[in-house]
């Protein structure tokens, strides 16, 4: 015999988890030469290109019994004019290859970062205070991604320890294999 008091109240756990908040995202972008719109900056050093992303949190709450219901639009924005290549400095197909794949890794952090966002709040249940709630998992998410694109950029020191780069390329291919998948 099944316990309805105990079925519904999964049902209404379960439910709850499920439509506090709803998202929307967009597909993983491989980076190529002309995704680079912008203008070099002079006195770059030995940075060769620069990828400028930005991600865009917004959402719309609607009061449901005792939670709120928020549907989220975070999208991962490649800004192409923001982002640039000095290509008189790429001296060879090759060259250019590893530029790609460096710059493709500051890509993947923010993906890495979107696709964190995108689970959290799927997985939250929003009560009253949504707003500060919402802002929270934002600014916590991008507080660790700023410190890995930094720490990337260190341990590469800008692509040109290839070790590095090597082990990064690893654990980003890693990390996007096994990506789990939004809720």
């Amino acid at each position: 015999m099944m316990n309805f008091g105990l079925v519904r109240l999964i049902l209404v756990l379960a439910l709850g988890l499920f439509i506090s908040a709803s998202v929307s995202a967009q597909a993983f972008h491989q980076l190529r030469m002309d995704d680079f719109q912008g203008v070099p900056r002079s006195n770059n050093g030995s940075v060769i290109a620069y990828t400028n992303c930005s991600i865009s949190f917004r959402y719309q709450a609607q009061r449901e019994r005792d939670y709120y219901r928020l549907n989220f639009d975070i999208q991962l924005t490649l800004n192409n004019n923001k982002s640039w290549m000095d290509k008189g400095r790429i001296t060879s197909q090759a060259m250019l290859a590893e530029v790609l794949r460096h710059e493709q890794g500051h890509y993947t952090i923010a993906y890495m970062e979107q696709q964190e966002l995108l689970r959290a709040v799927a997985k939250t249940v929003f009560y009253a205070d949504y707003q500060s709630a919402a802002a929270n998992i934002f600014n916590r998410i991008d507080a660790k991604y700023k410190q890995l694109n930094q720490d990337y950029d260190a341990d590469t020191q800008h692509m040109t320890n290839r070790a590095q780069q090597q082990s990064w390329d690893a654990y980003f291919k890693k990390r996007l294999e096994y990506m789990p998948p939004q809720e």
